[in-house]
């Protein structure tokens, strides 16, 4: 958690001096922007990264040409703003920004068209439009094997995101053998702790839906272990686990832990997501199923 601080004061620090040296639309800034704008997206504060990106690309827009492959970028950041916002429309019609200017810049399966299909899957899977996600998923795949070595850290990802909307289908089987990919290369090779800790969550919701709960619990434990070391306490990545395991001790009837689980979640949501965000919708429901069995 220490990193996201150091890196803020350390981009605001730079910006400081840019805005001194630089004209007002210097790239440069636009640069800056979409530094600090990132550092608040992974702390979860979305509503200020949206902000700074929103300034990258007031800059950006006047100083490239309208399909510079630069701009599908301040898109995409968008798209994920407003996907974890959990403003759904919004995060597409940005998406399909980025992609027109992609289709104008670059041919038919170069690797920046692969992070793109791979936002519109997250997109549709929390659509609940499972198809679409998982053709867009096998397209980010298709690019990303012809273009890696096949254990990069990018196909795990896919796997592990493949793995998930396979699990909302129902097909559990499908679902345990894409995380079982993502987690032979992600315990093998360098990646990010963060991208092994989802795949784990994703192993212990499948497992929790399959009622195998203690072998749910050992997944959601490690992957909980690695948020809560590199995420700040009230990021709404953590409140996701908390959810998990608040429905997995109400089906175990250990509802002392699930109410602890759920006022976590409720309590992290209430400050970071907006009052109509679909998962804050949800943990309120778990939460009034847990009060009415205590």
């Amino acid at each position: 958690m220490g990193d996201h601080s150091k890196a803020l004061e350390f981009y605001e620090k730079s910006h400081q001096i840019y805005e001194k040296a630089l004209p007002p639309n210097h790239p440069h800034l636009a640069i800056s922007y979409n530094n600090i704008g990132t550092v608040y997206n992974n702390m979860g504060d979305y509503s200020k990264a949206l902000e700074f990106y929103e300034k990258d690309l007031e800059i950006t827009k006047k100083a490239l040409p309208p399909n510079h492959p630069d701009l599908a970028g301040s898109h995409l950041n968008f798209a994920a703003c407003y996907e974890k916002m959990g403003d759904y429309a919004a995060a597409l019609k940005a998406l399909r920004s980025a992609f027109q200017i992609q289709q104008q810049a670059f041919q038919e399966g170069n690797p920046a068209f692969a992070s793109t299909y791979s936002w519109f899957g997250r997109v549709y899977r929390s659509m609940k439009d499972y198809s679409k996600a998982l053709e867009n998923f096998k397209k980010c795949l298709a690019i990303w094997q012809k273009a890696l070595p096949e254990n990069h850290p990018y196909l795990a990802l896919t796997y592990s995101n493949m793995g998930d909307v396979h699990r909302l289908m129902g097909s559990y089987e499908k679902a345990l053998a894409f995380h079982q990919k993502a987690l032979n290369i992600q315990e093998n090779v360098q990646c990010s702790p963060l991208q092994v800790a989802t795949t784990y969550i994703n192993l212990g919701e499948t497992y929790r839906e399959m009622k195998d709960n203690s072998t749910a619990l050992t997944y959601f434990e490690k992957g909980l272990e690695i948020r809560e070391k590199k995420l700040p306490k009230n990021h709404p990545d953590l409140a996701v686990v908390y959810h998990n395991m608040a429905k997995l001790y109400l089906a175990t009837r250990k509802y002392s832990m699930a109410m602890k689980n759920i006022q976590q979640a409720v309590e992290i949501a209430q400050e970071k997501l907006p009052s109509t965000h679909p998962h804050l919708l949800e943990y309120k429901e778990t939460f009034e199923k847990i009060r009415k069995k205590m």
